[in-house]
């Protein structure tokens, strides 16, 4: 008898986040991020929305111990390298994924997801001080847009001194941190460009990277903070770097946006189109 060749496993990135059911953002644009750039995905459901593009309604959070349960059962089984958290939506669900953080020896990407882009707050504002202690204590890269990043570091002003500040501040708190992603969507939104921002820590600081794009005007950008920060994490898988993955987001979202614009998916602010980007 040949004994039979045993292969690796595959390796995972599991979603923690809200579900959409209108497939445009949260677990549904996770996996679709992950399937068109060759990563299996996982998913653990944190809270069921009503929404559709033209906005959110309502959110109905699981239970802690739900959550925390799913994401148990898929680690104890699958061989995940990078944990990707979205929408977590309150207190007691902060603390239940801040648990199983603790015990995680991967990568863990947040895209800290405070308010949805129609205006309803989607992480209680009582649970700012335990998603910062729970759950940005524990993260390795953090993919705030400028609004999300004043709420996380107080900072008021706009101007670079006042950013690299920040950033500083952010990285000196939370030693874990290996890379802020400062999203340029939200910042400067008049101008003809958008610049996403890599801050890259290395010894004794960091490094910048930019990424500029010409600002495409266009009613489809439900989802894009969701897909930046899962390309960024199958990047990451792939490559090993934050520098090369971060190239590799910034092209795969600028690329999904020019292949929706001219497509109608709704009535309100329409999702990106990730089967095109086959």
């Amino acid at each position: 008898m040949t004994a039979e060749k045993s292969t690796p496993p595959v390796r995972a990135i599991l979603s923690i986040a809200g579900s959409d059911p209108s497939g445009g953002a949260g677990i549904q644009a996770d996996l679709k991020t992950f399937a068109t750039l060759g990563v299996y995905g996982a998913a653990v459901v944190t809270s069921l929305t009503i929404q559709n593009t033209r906005g959110v309604a309502a959110t109905h959070p699981v239970p802690p111990e739900i959550v925390k349960a799913q994401a148990e059962a898929v680690l104890a089984d699958l061989s995940v390298s990078h944990i990707k958290l979205g929408m977590l939506g309150n207190a007691g669900i902060v603390r239940a994924v801040g648990e199983v953080l603790a015990g995680f020896k991967g990568e863990v990407v947040c895209d800290p997801i405070l308010r949805a882009s129609s205006g309803p707050a989607l992480l209680d504002e009582t649970a700012l001080d335990d998603f910062k202690r729970e759950i940005v204590a524990h993260s390795t890269v953090l993919t705030p847009n400028f609004r999300e990043f004043q709420v996380l570091t107080g900072v008021t002003g706009n101007d670079e001194p006042d950013v690299s500040a920040a950033v500083a501040r952010m990285l000196a708190d939370y030693p874990r941190l290996a890379a802020i992603v400062l999203k340029g969507g939200h910042r400067c939104e008049d101008g003809p460009q958008v610049v996403d921002t890599l801050f890259l820590r290395v010894e004794g600081g960091w490094r910048t990277i930019e990424s500029r794009r010409e600002r495409l005007r266009t009613a489809n950008t439900h989802g894009t903070g969701c897909t930046f920060a899962s390309a960024l994490a199958a990047g990451h898988q792939q490559t090993g770097s934050w520098a090369e993955a971060f190239r590799l987001a910034t092209g795969y979202l600028d690329r999904l946006l020019r292949l929706s614009a001219g497509c109608q998916i709704g009535h309100g602010t329409g999702p990106l189109l990730h089967h095109l980007a086959k």
